[in-house]
């Protein structure tokens, strides 16, 4: 039994808001960073495998760069709580809307890049709200505005528009994860300093 979950859920959210969260933003951001930079040299049919594939692999991308960025997804030390759970769910239900986002392609192939890159940044609203940050809520609705614009304003290069704002979001929403896990390791380090003076 995980002895963590057994603790009250404001402790376990404490413990996940000291997550460093960044891992899994910075292999999307790379995933579509190369399918916007290739999108230009290849056909129709290679950019939607790329998307699929890239897509797919941002996990295992992520989970690869956790063990760099100290986040270490499989580690038996890493504590896991209720919340972790919760993003893990939020993280299927985006994957279960794609059912969505596949049979809209196979009618037009150019909606593509505007399904999965909205559907694939839906889980950042849950995390806003575990973590109690904005960063989630701005990075879901910015990429979901830009998305949609570029979409219209580009059509002859939409994977190369879409993956731009989408790389774009991510820049602005590393930069504010990593300042509210510097925060929070700050507020934790004068925590354990007060407590040891007294």
């Amino acid at each position: 039994m995980n002895k963590v979950k057994q603790l009250p859920l404001e402790q376990q959210r404490n413990i996940f808001k000291q997550s460093r969260l960044v891992a899994m933003p910075l292999a999307g951001t790379i995933v579509w960073a190369v399918i916007g930079m290739t999108a230009p040299f290849v056909d129709e049919v290679t950019k939607a495998w790329m998307l699929y594939l890239g897509t797919g692999a941002i996990f295992y991308i992520g989970a690869g760069l956790s063990y760099l960025t100290g986040e270490n997804f499989f580690s038996k030390k890493r504590l896991n709580t209720t919340f972790d759970s919760l993003f893990f769910v939020s993280i299927i239900m985006s994957l279960m809307v794609f059912a969505i986002a596949l049979p809209i392609a196979s009618i037009d192939h150019t909606t593509l890049p505007l399904t999965v890159g909205i559907l694939a940044g839906l889980m950042w609203m849950p995390l806003s709200w575990i973590i109690e940050h904005w960063v989630g809520y701005f990075h879901t609705i910015a990429r979901t505005l830009g998305i949609v614009t570029v979409w219209y304003l580009f059509p002859e290069a939409r994977y190369e528009a879409v993956s731009a704002v989408i790389v774009a979001i991510y820049a602005v929403s590393l930069f504010a994860l990593e300042k509210r896990y510097q925060s929070v390791c700050s507020a934790t380090h004068y925590v354990h300093s007060t407590t040891q003076g007294v």
